[in-house]
């Protein structure tokens, strides 16, 4: 296999997972390689995500690291052999690295969830108001790259729209559908497109209302998408300066318990949507 110049995050994930099984082994990078007749270079690309390891291959190395998870070995095993080339390519070296990320790790995703403070999470969001949100930008963006980011949040929302949609799960505080962004009618636009795509059995959508004591020490905005087994679940935070994927299995763990204590005091689905009722009433 040839040589990647920029793997993705999936195919870095695939190599991290690799290096944690022949680590939890206790075996060096050399005797990995003495297993499958390399030399260790080859095993170091592998598990840097420079290079692709074929099915065959991938096996063999799970069963000298005596992996006794089957499932994990068939994930990792169809993540060896993928050959997609997502809609998010046409956007490739357009957009950041991490917008492409995004979108592959949603296309493969078994579920989604997403906790926001702030804005609308991006898979509900109405083009005008992401356009708004971009508009704000510091430093501003350029023309072209604001639409470019703007027609790519749009065709995000194929993994909760298609004809085989992922189930999908909002925590949305009250602060985020308060905070006007675009303006009164795009802000009363946007509570009603919420409002239409929670009518989907696919789509949960619950509001954190100010109400709530207590609060502060169990917050955590997060976009959470599973993957084929738990261990494969991945977490992006977004920083000041960049977007950060989570993988290890003690912060996925941590991430789960926060999520479940915050959807445990949000409002149901139904009063979440008596509640938004009433917010489109007040603009």
């Amino acid at each position: 296999m040839g040589t990647r110049r920029e793997p993705t995050a999936r195919q870095l994930r695939l190599a991290v997972e690799l290096r944690r099984l022949r680590e939890a082994a206790g075996l060096s990078a050399r005797e990995a390689a003495a297993l499958l007749g390399v030399n260790s270079v080859q095993i170091s690309q592998i598990e840097a995500g420079t290079t692709g390891v074929s099915e065959q291959r991938l096996r063999r190395l799970a069963a000298h690291y005596a992996c006794t998870d089957p499932g994990l070995v068939d994930a990792l095993a169809a993540m060896s052999t993928e050959r997609v080339r997502g809609w998010w390519e046409g956007f490739r070296g357009l957009l950041p690295t991490a917008f492409l990320d995004l979108s592959e790790l949603e296309h493969h995703a078994t579920f989604r969830w997403d906790v926001d403070f702030l804005h609308v999470p991006g898979l509900l969001q109405t083009e005008d108001y992401a356009r708004a949100l971009f508009s704000r930008r510091v430093p501003e963006l350029p023309g072209d790259e604001l639409e470019w980011r703007v027609r790519h949040r749009m065709q995000r929302r194929v993994v909760i729209e298609s004809a085989r949609p992922v189930p999908y799960e909002a925590l949305v505080h009250e602060a985020a559908l308060r905070i006007r962004v675009g303006g009164r009618a795009t802000s009363r636009a946007q509570l009603a497109a919420i409002l239409e795509l929670s009518d989907a059995e696919h789509v949960t959508v619950r509001v954190i209302p100010f109400a709530l004591e207590d609060f502060a020490d169990i917050t955590a905005a997060m976009v959470y998408a599973g993957g084929a087994v738990p261990r494969l679940d991945t977490v992006l935070r977004d920083g000041p300066d960049r977007a950060v994927f989570v993988d290890s299995e003690a912060q996925l763990g941590v991430f789960r318990t926060l999520f479940r204590r915050v959807e445990a005091v949000s409002l149901d689905p139904e009063r979440s949507r008596d509640f938004i009722h009433g917010l489109t009433k007040e603009l």
